[in-house]
């Protein structure tokens, strides 16, 4: 029998052990896959928010009922350019709400908005139809802030890369950075998919659920890169393939357990969301269960593999002991 074999047979790892490793080739092409789509998407068309794009809000309020898709198409046809209705109810319950959204860069002149609401009166004249509040919205503020969160999301990533490179030093640090980070980066880009396929707009929502994300989707990578360098000094010798086994099989109860917990939270938010019709918490919830989905698909399935091809690349078959390990076999 080998000394390596030997030296496997004193440390029980206390779980069934799976070869993620071994189907890495079939992960890679799972997130290559959903990258595609995910850009693709794209080209299907992709909405943009008002506070990005510029233009007016005009809120009303009104009694019985009004069928947003009649004022979409009449509204939009006397502006001559789309509309977005969103309707709600007031606070003392007889009347309701109907907010207009008018995408232009100088907003609606004051004589074009009394056209609108003449036009909404004349298609619902028992409706007691009254102006609540406009407002022209300002383009480049929106685009202040999504230059402001682009940037937060570039100076998280740099610095997760420099966390992780000083903290796993000893399992060659900064390609574990790197590894992290690109898993990261496709989980926003698969999140980015499936807000645009969904038909959600690129909203302050959107720019919220991705600073969450940048924050949690990397939780379970380090846990295992936590694992590993455990590990490095239990098991000395082991081949690296074998080394990532052991520790992400150690971690998969932990990760899917978080992961499914904070899943199921978001799914409530939006089972409760869709009941009340609130579309404003479903742009946040929704791309949320998509972004935990594919960060611990990652996190267990890619990071890992995509570590280690990296090492295998370098010559890497075996990691090195670490300092106290040598010197306890010593």
């Amino acid at each position: 029998m080998s000394k390596q074999t030997k030296e496997t047979k004193k440390y029980d790892p206390d779980v069934k052990v799976k070869d993620f490793c071994g189907k890495k080739k079939i992960f890679f092409l799972i997130s290559l896959a959903l990258i595609l789509i995910s850009l693709l998407s794209t080209f299907t068309g992709v909405d943009i928010a008002l506070e990005f794009k510029g233009g007016t809000i005009i809120t009303y309020s009104y009694v019985g009922e009004m069928d947003a898709s009649t004022i979409e198409k009449e509204v939009g046809s006397l502006v001559g350019s789309s509309v977005r209705v969103q309707q709600g109810d007031s606070l003392d319950g007889d009347t309701h709400t109907l907010s207009l959204s008018f995408s232009s860069n100088d907003g609606l002149t004051a004589d074009r908005q009394a056209e609108v609401t003449d036009k909404i009166s004349s298609l619902y004249p028992d409706g007691e139809v009254e102006v609540l509040d406009s407002n022209d919205v300002d383009a480049r503020s929106g685009s202040e802030f999504f230059a402001k969160c682009i940037v937060a999301a570039v100076f998280a990533a740099l610095v997760l890369i420099v966390y992780i490179a000083f903290r796993f030093k000893q399992i060659s640090g900064w390609s574990a950075g790197v590894c992290a980070v690109l898993g990261l980066l496709s989980t926003l880009i698969v999140t980015y998919g499936s807000v645009v396929l969904l038909g959600f707009e690129i909203d302050s929502n959107f720019m919220a659920v991705i600073l969450t994300l940048l924050g949690y989707a990397v939780n379970d990578t380090i846990v295992i890169y936590d694992r590993i360098r455990e590990n490095q000094s239990l098991l000395v010798g082991v081949p690296i393939e074998e080394l990532v086994n052991i520790s992400n099989s150690q971690s998969l109860r932990r990760s899917l357990r978080t992961s499914i917990t904070t899943f199921g939270s978001m799914l409530v938010v939006t089972i409760v969301a869709l009941a009340m019709g609130l579309d404003s918490i479903l742009s946040f919830s929704v791309p949320m269960m998509f972004g935990i989905a594919m960060g611990t698909f990652n996190s267990i399935c890619f990071v890992p593999g995509l570590w280690v091809w990296w090492q295998k690349k370098r010559g890497v078959d075996v990691l090195k002991p670490t300092k106290k390990a040598a010197k306890a076999k010593a």
